[in-house]
């Protein structure tokens, strides 16, 4: 199959590497891709996506997956299924469950799915009325996409409201933060919840826990992400049958009322609270680095699944019974600033372990450290500690100046 993955990270290097395991034989195009990604396909470079469309169309491309969340938001989708091309995401309409948080707390609340008490307004004076009614810890959130920044958590009612202000004034976040949502403070465990969907049905792939904040011990400030692992021990069957029937099941039938069926990733932050789940957020697309750990669990022909659930008919496959953890190695200055480029050397690939390259450019054919996240070692093992191990043996075989990671991902299932 002719397959093109838009994306450039670690995310689309992961699920192009899974791809290249299927037993019927690809050739993958990247749209950009990165340093690494042309050694596993070829990168093309083209920004416009109706001429990335004229691009598939002469390419006899099969299957489009689309990585990143912005695309998705910017309707690429759209513009394909307009040509007549297959691809596996969710249509303009539909991204506005992550493109829009006022849009997705107003459609929780439409159909019944739990979520923190919340106003979503464009005024200062209702937000800080409001901050007014709740306890001491309050969310404030940019309504727009903001690459994972745009959540504050603030803990006093002051640090809030400044927080709201700086928003809706355009300070913190430009445009994205015109309108604002203000949330009570859920206190419990947080999950990523992933669901494959073709517009009625959907299979829901291992339970992942993200670790955002850049050290140990989670402190310091939020990331993109510093590592994941999957599947989660504090997702038992029950929570993972809640979530199916409270959360899935009435965001697909919702999604279908407003003539927007959601076909693609639904990723749904989730806080179990008392072992009750509440959607924090929706992503429309796979989080980052969680696909890199989700990739090794998903069994079968993962071009056929994605191109059945692109059809709108998604077949059920099966799931490794084995635990992924990946571990991000990020540049210097991550992420406060860029750091200098830095060449990688990778010594040995220790037994059920891999890479998945992110923020790498390619130069005189070594590769280099470009980005902030550089790359993901990934290990996988029969429990969480044996995955765990072999990630961080990994990591231990992989130098470049200036190279941080954090220690103890999956902590909170060891």
């Amino acid at each position: 199959m002719n397959i093109l993955i838009i994306g450039s990270g670690g995310r689309e290097y992961a699920i192009g590497l899974r791809l290249t395991q299927d037993s019927q034989k690809h050739n993958l195009f990247f749209a950009p891709g990165n340093g690494a990604t042309s050694n596993l396909g070829q990168n093309v470079d083209i920004k416009d996506f109706n001429e990335l469309a004229k691009f598939a169309l002469n390419s006899k491309i099969e299957l489009t997956i689309v990585g990143p969340e912005n695309a998705l938001s910017d309707g690429v989708v759209d513009i394909f299924k307009a040509n007549n091309l297959n691809i596996f995401g969710p249509t303009k309409s539909a991204a506005r469950l992550e493109s829009s948080k006022a849009y997705m707390k107003e459609f929780l609340a439409k159909n019944g799915i739990k979520t923190a008490k919340f106003i979503n307004t464009n005024s200062y004076e209702e937000a800080a009325k409001f901050i007014d009614s709740l306890g001491d810890i309050v969310v404030v959130k940019a309504d727009g996409l903001c690459a994972g920044k745009g959540v504050i958590i603030a803990k006093s009612k002051d640090e809030a409201k400044k927080a709201a202000k700086d928003m809706l004034s355009g300070k913190s976040f430009g445009e994205a933060g015109s309108r604002v949502v203000i949330e009570e403070f859920l206190d419990g465990f947080e999950l990523s919840f992933f669901a494959i969907c073709d517009g009625s049905n959907f299979v829901s792939l291992p339970v992942a826990q993200d670790h955002k904040r850049l050290l140990d011990g989670d402190e310091g400030p939020n990331t993109g992400g510093m590592g994941a692992y999957a599947p989660s021990p504090l997702a038992d069957e029950n929570l993972i049958k809640r979530v199916q029937k409270e959360i899935i099941e009435p965001t697909l039938k919702g999604m279908q009322d407003e003539n927007a069926p959601f076909c693609g990733v639904l990723f749904v932050g989730l806080m179990v609270v008392n072992g009750v789940p509440y959607v924090l957020e929706f992503n429309v697309r796979f989080g980052d680095p969680e696909c890199e750990v989700l990739m090794p669990l998903i069994k079968g022909e993962l071009g056929e699944i994605l191109r059945g659930a692109a059809l709108g008919r998604l077949n059920k496959f099966d799931l490794d019974d084995g635990y992924a953890v990946g571990v991000v190695l990020a540049s210097k200055d991550y992420p406060y600033k860029s750091s200098p480029l830095a060449k990688i050397a990778v010594d040995n690939i220790p037994q059920n372990s891999h890479i998945a390259y992110a923020g790498v450019s390619l130069k005189d054919g070594d590769l280099y450290a470009s980005g902030g996240r550089v790359l993901v070692a990934i290990g996988k093992g029969s429990s969480v500690k044996e995955a765990r191990d072999r990630a961080y043996d990994l990591a231990k075989n992989i130098k470049f100046d200036g190279m941080q990671y954090r220690k103890d991902i999956g902590y909170q299932a060891l």
